[in-house]
């Protein structure tokens, strides 16, 4: 099964060709340029775009906007391929690649995104901590001095547990449908809604 997954959800965009388990090729460059860094690892591993038999795409949470674009991005793929989607959730994606870290996302606006009881949730990042634990992602990489200042461990800003790796939403995804069925995971109201509000 060759599967093609993909991460815009943060800063760092992340894509990942995978067959039957086999990391083919992977990508980390700049979200605008996902279907660029789709395309380069389809002519790497020698494959046409009708070879996939599904997408992952991460859900978030994370940038609106970002969430978005991959959104988007897998919804034209999988309508013009008509191949099964399966969405993953950011958090859940760079857990994987840190087994017994704490997930951190920037939520900007001094907040940050984790997972508390089960459920995605935004915080303030000046009340979130995490004593004795390690935390990952960009928003352990912003809020930082607070985190290891309240006892948290937070690795090296090039440590490769900072990136929702694309290849670990493979292995995480499991429901595979139709790509408009996928729901983002935003936790709040976009700006632009709350500013109308």
């Amino acid at each position: 099964m060759l599967t093609l997954a993909l991460d815009t959800a943060t800063a760092v965009a992340t894509t990942a060709l995978v067959r039957d388990g086999a990391v083919l090729g992977e990508r980390v460059s700049v979200p605008i340029r996902v279907l660029e860094d789709v395309d380069s690892l389809l002519r790497e591993a020698g494959a046409d775009p009708q070879e996939l038999d599904a997408i992952v795409v991460g859900t978030g949470p994370g940038s609106f906007t970002g969430v978005r674009l991959g959104l988007g991005a897998v919804r034209g793929l999988a309508f013009a391929l008509d191949v099964p989607v399966a969405g993953v959730s950011t958090l859940a994606a760079l857990g994987a690649g840190a087994r017994g870290a704490v997930p951190v996302i920037d939520a900007k606006r001094r907040e940050v995104f984790v997972e508390e009881g089960g459920a995605i949730v935004a915080l303030p990042a000046a009340a979130f901590e995490a004593p004795g634990r390690t935390c990952v992602g960009d928003g352990a990489l912003r809020y930082r001095a607070h985190l290891e200042a309240t006892g948290a461990i937070v690795p090296p800003d090039d440590d490769e547990r900072h990136l929702p790796r694309a290849r670990f939403h493979v292995e995480l995804a499991r429901d595979f449908g139709a790509a408009e069925l996928v729901e983002p995971v935003y936790v709040r109201a976009p700006d632009a809604d709350r500013m109308l509000a």
